[in-house]
């Protein structure tokens, strides 16, 4: 996915996360809805999601010098997680307490057309970068060739639309609970119901944030290309009728269109040095064709007798791939 794109994603977000926490805080001080309160918190920490995730794309843009030679591709990664972290204390901590402390201390519902107008105009805010999230979403998937939305926040290695995709869709079901707990505690003058959907909305970021944080902590570590990627590269290694055997194939993304490709070849005896640097210029050429994301290839030319977890070129499988 190109830069700009992301950064669309995350400005729509930006701009509907802040107008509807403004929204919501006015509407919870004048009627005391817990449910209400919690989205407040919930908008203000997607709205500084965002402008974090707009810190991490500019610093992971900076290009390698002598202290990182390999870039700061990494950097969205760490920002994503800090995301994570911030749903975590601000967004679920805070519901959660919200809505025990109104079992504790009930009080009741006093506005519930106001409660109701802001978190209808609040869907309405929140379609708009959902749909660019889910648009952008739907053709890194197809991209990709990934089957669900599920399995593309588990397989994708672009944090950003991930984030805003499901952020924004826990928004959506959030404003809905909020509706609920609202609307019952109105009508049956009971605020355990308000109370319970704050709670909700809160364990429902809590699951959130449980997930982002494991999806970006194995980016920020270092996680492989994906298996399709991977396959493609081999295919065009196992292609090279230069090559003998090839010991392990090792990948790692520095950042979401950044992949580091290593690999251990065996070539034919009796190649020149001319011959060597054209199959080796032809293979780095057809391994980015094939993988556009592939920004640096390393090649460990080197005797393999001695190790036994090899492949022939015309082998179908990778051993030891990473």
């Amino acid at each position: 996915m190109k830069k700009h794109s992301d950064k669309k994603v995350i400005y729509a977000a930006l701009f509907g996360n802040s107008a509807i926490a403004v929204m919501k805080f006015i509407v919870a001080g004048f009627s005391g809805s817990s449910a209400m309160l919690a989205e407040g918190f919930h908008s203000t920490a997607d709205s500084v999601n965002q402008m974090m995730l707009l810190i991490g794309h500019q610093r992971a843009n900076r290009p390698p010098d002598e202290k990182h030679p390999f870039g700061y591709g990494k950097e969205i990664y760490f920002w994503a997680f800090v995301v994570a972290v911030t749903i975590f204390f601000v967004g679920a901590s805070l519901s959660i307490y919200e809505g025990v402390n109104k079992v504790f201390h009930p009080a009741p519902i006093k506005s519930l057309f106001f409660s109701l107008v802001v978190l209808g105009i609040s869907v309405l805010f929140e379609a708009y970068p959902w749909w660019i999230a889910y648009s952008e979403a739907k053709r890194l998937k197809s991209k990709k060739g990934i089957s669900g939305f599920l399995d593309m926040a588990v397989r994708s290695k672009n944090p950003t639309v991930m984030v805003v995709l499901f952020e924004d869709s826990a928004a959506m079901v959030g404003l809905f609970v909020a509706a609920a707990g609202i609307s019952l505690a109105h009508m049956t003058q009971l605020p355990i119901f308000d109370a319970a959907a704050s709670i909700i909305i809160g364990m429902m970021l809590l699951m959130l944030a449980l997930f982002l944080a494991r999806e970006t902590k194995n980016l920020l570590i270092g996680e492989s290309a994906g298996t399709k990627d991977r396959e493609n590269i081999r295919g065009v290694i196992c292609s090279v009728p230069e090559i003998k055997t090839c010991g392990q194939l090792l990948t790692m993304h520095m950042g979401p269109e950044d992949i580091l490709v290593n690999m251990e070849i065996e070539f034919i005896d009796d190649l020149s040095t001319d011959q060597l640097e054209a199959v080796i210029d032809r293979m780095e050429i057809n391994i980015k064709k094939a993988v556009p994301e592939v920004t640096k290839i390393f090649i460990e030319a080197q005797s393999l007798k001695k190790k036994p977890a090899t492949f022939k070129a015309s082998d179908k499988k990778c051993p030891n791939e990473n």
